[in-house]
């Protein structure tokens, strides 16, 4: 019998993990399978940490899974920083700057920066702070890696930790007007 494999995407709101099984035994964290009825083999390609928001594609296919997590095609994230960000910083990110990763230093690999205005999420369920806390400003960064918690480290390298990072694009599927905690189910991915 060959089965079909189903396809997902989602807008991930914050305070999730991007998983279907709690490890954690002290706390209950929200699960994705809060949010939709995912069928039992459902994995999320790639994932978004418990603070982070935006496109999460998820599938009951792991060579689906393996090809979109590869190099091959570029993610997008919104991120929001403390402080109004420099062009120098910028020129670093695009550039590569040096992270910690398993306990060793690592030097990314380059990408694309830009500033951006202001995109105007909704807001977090969770407040993120006022104007009394200072300016904050945006930046666009797009890289082909993915190490843990790779996008904050690098603007804390720079200089400019990280407020909000919200995921708006995998290759080529953007996150549009999906609403937060949408899920939407699609034929395949068009990455």
């Amino acid at each position: 019998m060959i089965e079909n494999h189903r396809h997902f995407i989602l807008h991930k709101p914050y305070g999730y993990l991007s998983q279907f099984v709690n490890n954690q035994t002290k706390r209950k964290k929200k699960l994705l399978g809060e949010l939709y009825d995912f069928p039992k083999e459902t994995m999320a390609i790639g994932r978004l940490d418990f603070s982070s928001e935006g496109l999460l594609l998820l599938t009951t296919d792991g060579k689906v899974s393996h090809e979109i997590r590869s190099s091959k095609y570029e993610k997008e994230y919104f991120v929001q920083v403390d402080g109004v960000i420099t062009q120098e910083a910028v020129e670093k990110l695009k550039e590569g700057v040096e992270i910690g990763f398993e306990g060793k230093k690592y030097k990314t690999k380059p990408g694309k920066a830009f500033l951006i205005d202001d995109p105007k999420f909704p807001l977090r369920s969770q407040k993120i702070r006022d104007d009394r806390h200072g300016p904050t400003s945006w930046v666009s960064v797009i890289i082909r890696e993915g190490k843990f918690r790779q996008v904050r480290k690098m603007t804390a390298a720079v200089g400019f930790p990280t407020l909000r990072l919200i995921r708006v694009r995998i290759g080529t599927l953007q996150l549009d007007n999906l609403v937060i905690g949408e899920v939407k189910e699609v034929d395949s991915f068009k990455v």
